[in-house]
This record gives C-alpha cells, structure tokens and sequence, in this order.
C-alpha cells in the first residue's frame, strides 16, 4: 500500500495555472496494470482483501505493488507470478522497462528504482483427461 500524501508533478505552467497531484494508488494501478501486461507474467500476487474483493466482482489493479516515497524520490516494489518455462531474468528486465516507460508516458514521473520480486511460477494447466461424458470408460475402450 502507498503512503497517505500525493505526489506533486514538477511542471512549467503549474506557477501559472495551479498543481497538479496524483495519489499514490493512482500510481500503483498504472504499475500493476503495465506489469500484468508484460509476456511471461501470470497474476500479481495479492492480499486477502484484494482476493475477497475479486471474489465480490471488484479487480485490484494496484495489487502487487508497494510504493516508497522518498526526498522525492519513488522506489516501486513488485511483486508478481511468472509462467513456467520463461526466462525469469529477461520477462523481470522487460517488467522493469514496461513499467517506468509506462509511468513516465501518463505521468511524467521518473522511479529511482523497480524492485522485481518473483514470488511464484506458476505451470500450465493440464488438460483434464477424463471425459465428462462417459466417466466409467476403461482405457482404450472406443468411445
């Protein structure tokens, strides 16, 4: 979870036209949703309140990110499950470039850092081998 304050966006024209702030879970959703999109990531890892919520029909975009604000200074903490049999190396380096290219886009914030945290692999899903059809069917009996 984010701290409580905003972050305030440096700009030109903010001396002219005002401020501009942007919650820290506003930020944690643009993280979540930029690393759920990388190939090779399965789900972020969440909480028991983002899983009760999910099972209530409300997704937790922000889940799996935890952000630290600094002097400044924005260090992003990850925390995701990856598919079994991709590079763990290349798909957490691509999650690190997604996520402060995608953030600087919408935001024009920089992270001083992006901490990857592989907390799973997850296999594929084996196809069901029983037919549901006829469940008392001997092997190499014709169906």
């Amino acid at each position: 979870m984010a701290e409580d304050t905003n972050i305030v966006l440096d700009s030109k024209n903010t001396a002219r036209l005002g401020k501009i702030e942007i919650a820290p879970e506003v930020i944690e959703i643009i993280l979540g949703i930029a690393a759920s999109q990388v190939d090779g990531v399965y789900k972020m890892r969440g909480t028991l309140s983002s899983s009760i919520s999910q099972l209530l029909g409300r997704e937790d975009r922000g889940k799996g990110v935890k952000l630290v604000v600094t002097d400044g200074q924005i260090q992003a903490d990850i925390y995701a499950y990856l598919n079994y049999g991709v590079s763990v190396p290349q798909v957490a380096l691509k999650m690190q470039d997604t996520i402060k290219e995608q953030l600087l886009f919408m935001t024009d914030l920089d992270l001083a850092e992006v901490n990857i945290h592989v907390v799973g692999v997850v296999p594929e899903k084996l196809v069901n081998a029983v037919d549901p059809n006829n469940l008392f069917a001997e092997d190499g009996e014709d169906k």
